[in-house]
């Protein structure tokens, strides 16, 4: 099964039994990189200096990404000439990307949604493992290129270079330290694996994620200081 890596994203970050989110905030912004990064692969967008262009509007035959082509390029159409910023799309796409990815996973069978109420008043949706094959073959390759050396192919680089990027590595390998496989992740990551538009298109997600992160903290003091 061909799975995109918002997708492999969001199973990483799922609980396999409660269905609980973890890092979402760090999941958000890799899955909106992620599908970006997969459009570019795709063929039909690309990131040239921080900016984006849809260069070929053919659906790619998944829903996921078809959905996000749509969207997108209604959103291009609507600025500017020159002012379709790649942070300002993921800074935007963000609020949806993993809802959206998760509503797929269980179109495809791999979760199952459960709804809950907190305190009897706010719906929560949990999504548990109903297919685990999908993530362990993902866990594998991962174990394979991180621990074990293996040469990486495109797609895992990219998926070790958004999961790096967004500071993810406890979600790949919960029960190692960070420090024991950091350095393989940013190994992989600075390497040469993929053309340039697919690596700017990553970098733009790190550099937006990084930059709301900043403002955010410095907000969050100025307020603890009022």
């Amino acid at each position: 099964m061909h799975v995109t890596l918002a997708e492999e994203l969001v199973l990483l970050s799922l609980d396999d039994r409660t269905g609980a989110q973890k890092e979402g905030v760090g999941t958000a912004w890799a899955a909106a990189g992620g599908l970006l990064a997969e459009l570019v692969l795709a063929g039909r967008v690309e990131v040239t200096d921080g900016r984006l262009g849809v260069v070929d509007r053919t659906p790619t035959g998944d829903p996921l990404l078809d959905g996000r082509l749509e969207r997108l390029d209604e959103w291009i159409a609507g600025k500017r000439q020159g002012r379709a910023k790649a942070a300002e799309w993921l800074t935007k796409d963000r609020a949806t990307v993993v809802r959206d990815t998760e509503l797929r996973l269980c179109e495809r069978g791999l979760v199952t949604e459960e709804r809950h109420r907190v305190l009897g008043i706010f719906p929560v949706r949990h999504y548990p493992e109903a297919d685990g094959s999908v993530e362990r073959a993902l866990r594998e390759r991962l174990t394979a290129v991180v621990l074990d050396g293996a040469e990486p192919e495109l797609r895992t680089a990219a998926l070790i270079a958004l999961l790096h990027s967004a500071k993810l590595h406890r979600l790949a390998f919960p029960d190692l330290p960070r420090k024991q496989v950091q350095p393989r992740f940013a190994e992989i990551a600075a390497g040469d694996w993929a053309g340039e538009t697919v690596g700017e298109a990553i970098r733009n997600m790190q550099a937006t994620m990084a930059a709301v992160i900043a403002a955010t903290t410095a907000a969050t003091t100025v307020a603890a200081t009022v």
